[in-house]
């Protein structure tokens, strides 16, 4: 089998010939190709060769373009600061909204006007033509409310949805608008699905009933327009106790990736129990263990994921259940790689 394949049994959840693999290599790989992080965020072809590189590298069974969380909000002109070994993010001193009356100046943009968006889908464009059909590539967009939250910041934007929540819901449908827009230009270049970020849907951030009621109905116009246009939907949500049903429910995903249980489930085993039918999941190795551990607990975690979620062998990726850090080196990615392909208990 090769990648797409792979990727494609797995997400039928058909036998494969091993568990795919991806640990989530994104601005890890500007050290492939000697780039600075401002060079790899900003620079389509820079990014794109550097992503490309780690599939071959190391390989991989796909590309994810999680660039950082700051490319939507470059639309409405958010200004940013770039750091030499973590990833970019809103310079909050000088939020675009500023209080609570600014919602109310939030309105569509044209995303072609944004370098950052467009940067983006050039660099779909060229891991497509790369990849030429041997793995999917998977466009990474942060949903309405979080790209919202960037403009904002998440702490205050909290308390405006208390404040006044119609202010901050009419936002984001006009975020919404131009998401819209922008992900149909990142379908045209001929990708397999897009990941949605979905981070506020999660225990830990706000109640299920708010993310409900300030977020579904906008995810669900975007996860739409994939499912009108034959592309796969995807959630991402590395937060605690994610809400799996309620964004089921909305965008009717193939597959979701996650760093904990589900808000729905006591544990992993759980989790497995009752979506590993129905979904293909992705993770949950914790991105801080590839600084922290040892190799030999980062093989051991690898080893247990696979038990608990491959157990039938298939419909599960092993992953890292978010971006693995960025200024580490790669051993442990390897390691991950290797596990996928030698550890196979699932074939007994």
């Amino acid at each position: 089998m090769n990648s797409m394949e792979r990727i494609t049994a797995m997400l039928n959840h058909q036998e494969v010939d091993r568990i795919p693999v991806y640990p989530i290599l994104s601005g890890v790989t500007r050290k492939l190709v000697n780039a600075t992080y401002e060079e790899w965020a900003t620079n389509a072809d820079v990014c794109a060769d550097a992503l490309y590189k780690a599939v071959k590298q190391f390989n991989l069974d796909g590309v994810v373009t999680l660039i950082d969380l700051s490319v939507e909000c470059d639309a409405w002109g958010q200004k940013l600061i770039f750091h030499e070994n973590d990833a970019p993010h809103p310079d909050y001193s000088q939020c675009i909204i500023q209080d609570i009356e600014d919602y109310a100046k939030i309105k569509k943009v044209d995303y072609k006007q944004s370098k950052r968006m467009m940067m983006h889908i050039d660099v779909c464009r060229q891991l497509v033509e790369k990849a030429n059909g041997e793995f999917p590539v998977t466009a990474f967009v942060f949903g309405p409310l979080g790209t919202l939250s960037m403009l904002r910041n998440q702490e205050d934007m909290y308390m405006d949805l208390y404040d006044d929540p119609d202010a901050v819901k009419e936002a984001v449908g006009e975020v919404t608008k131009t998401l819209k827009d922008y992900v149909n230009a990142l379908i045209d270049t001929g990708i397999q699905g897009i990941m949605f970020d979905t981070l506020f849907a999660s225990g830990t951030i706000m109640s299920q009933d708010m993310w409900i009621e300030m977020e579904s109905e906008a995810i669900k116009v975007l996860a739409d327009v994939c499912h009108e246009r034959g592309v796969l939907v995807m959630i991402h949500n590395c937060g605690e106790k994610p809400y799996f049903d309620a964004q089921i429910e909305a965008t009717k995903p193939c597959a979701f990736s996650f760093l904990h249980p589900p808000a729905e489930c006591t544990d992993f085993a759980d989790c497995k129990e009752k979506y590993g039918n129905k979904l293909g999941l992705i993770g949950c190795v914790p991105p801080p263990m590839v600084v922290t551990s040892t190799d030999e607990a980062w093989v051991e975690e690898c080893k247990r994921q696979i038990d608990i979620f491959a157990k039938d062998g298939t419909g599960y990726m092993l992953a890292t259940g978010c971006e693995y850090p960025s200024g580490s080196d790669f051993k442990k990615a390897e390691l991950m790689v290797e596990i996928a392909k030698t550890y196979t208990p699932y074939k007994k």
